[in-house]
């Protein structure tokens, strides 16, 4: 029998059985919706909706998502979703197993705060991922060239950096890790200073701007950011959308792969020792499973991140171990498995 899941991870799942499935893509669209819905909601706005019988007058929740949630809420498996697993269970990975696997991350590599395009402040960042049990998280906010995030300049890094060691001092042993998500340049340099690069501990890579660039173009790009001694993690590797997303500065549709040789990229990976990201987010669930597929036949090492711009989305790790299983991902190949200091002995 299925392991009671938080609402909003419960429907995750039904999104992810009804995806692999091939069921039609409005379906998996409108639970992976509810879950985003519940996601913005704490737990006594969710207890509310729930009592006053209000859920469908959520926007993106439905009488089936609705009902899905009501369950779950009361630490059931949602009846959908036992209906799934039933049906589906030869071919997809079982909740526990996908537990087992979060069970053994000690920490995210991928966050922000309000510092740039995140809707909270470090501390409560912090404390979030505290009660989730993790060792660690990575501060990762964006880099300046990406000033619709409110890109962090260099002096605004260097204060962040003096905010998170105070702290530290406060939180140990819990241990926020010092990074950026910093943007690949056209010509696949890093969108920051190589001297505060070196001075960070996690160093996430990605690609925000031109996403439409030619194959070859998009490849030599990220050959080069990969092959930067500050490059740790290759983030969200080809900036799809699977789903529609709300910013601050709008509404962003879905949008589709960027084109580059896969192979030739994550071999490089391999060699300079730079990890894949599993990226969680449900709107981005990024790389798709057939490049996450071959990063694994290709010796690749891993990052099961979530890209948390608020606190509750730091448990869409779930996301990301699904995957990973699904996709024959070792666990020992995931960097954050590891304690902070093995990890980060390995990153230098």
């Amino acid at each position: 029998m299925s392991t009671p899941l938080p609402p909003a991870a419960a429907l995750r799942r039904i999104a992810f059985l009804l995806e692999r499935a091939r069921e039609a893509s409005y379906r998996v669209s409108a639970y992976r919706t509810a879950a985003a819905v519940v996601d913005a909601l704490d737990e006594a706005q969710l207890d509310l909706k729930i009592r006053t019988n209000t859920l469908k007058d959520l926007k993106g929740v439905g009488p089936k998502t609705a009902a899905a949630i009501a369950q779950a809420h009361k630490g059931e498996v949602p009846e959908y979703l036992l209906t799934l697993e039933q049906a589906y269970a030869d071919q997809l990975p079982a909740a526990d197993d996908v537990a087992a696997f979060r069970a053994a991350l000690k920490g995210d590599l991928h966050a922000h705060s309000d510092w740039s395009d995140g809707g909270s402040p470090i501390r409560e960042m912090a404390e979030a991922a505290i009660a989730l049990g993790h060792e660690y998280l990575a501060l990762t906010d964006h880099s300046p060239r990406l000033t619709v995030a409110n890109g962090l300049s260099p002096e605004r890094l260097e204060k962040q950096l003096d905010v998170v060691a105070a702290l530290n001092e406060e939180l140990a042993p819990f241990r926020i890790l010092t990074g950026i998500e910093c943007d690949i340049n056209v010509d696949g340099s890093l969108d920051q200073t190589d001297e505060l690069l070196g001075r960070l501990d996690v160093v996430v890579a990605s690609v925000h701007s031109d996403l439409r660039a030619p194959r070859a173009q998009m490849t030599e790009r990220m050959l080069a950011a990969v092959a930067n001694p500050h490059t740790d993690v290759l983030g969200h590797c080809t900036g799809r959308l699977v789903i529609g997303r709300r910013q601050r500065n709008g509404e962003q549709k879905p949008r589709p792969e960027s084109e580059f040789d896969a192979e030739a990229v994550f071999t490089a990976c391999v060699e300079n020792g730079t990890a894949v990201e599993i990226n969680s987010r449900p709107e981005r669930l990024d790389p798709p499973r057939r490049l996450l597929s071959l990063a694994v036949e290709l010796g690749c090492e891993f990052a099961i991140d979530t890209d948390a711009h608020a606190p509750g989305q730091l448990d869409w790790q779930y996301n990301g171990c699904e995957r990973a299983i699904e996709c024959g991902v070792p666990v020992e190949r995931v960097i954050n498995t590891r304690s902070a200091d093995n990890l980060l002995a390995g990153l230098t």
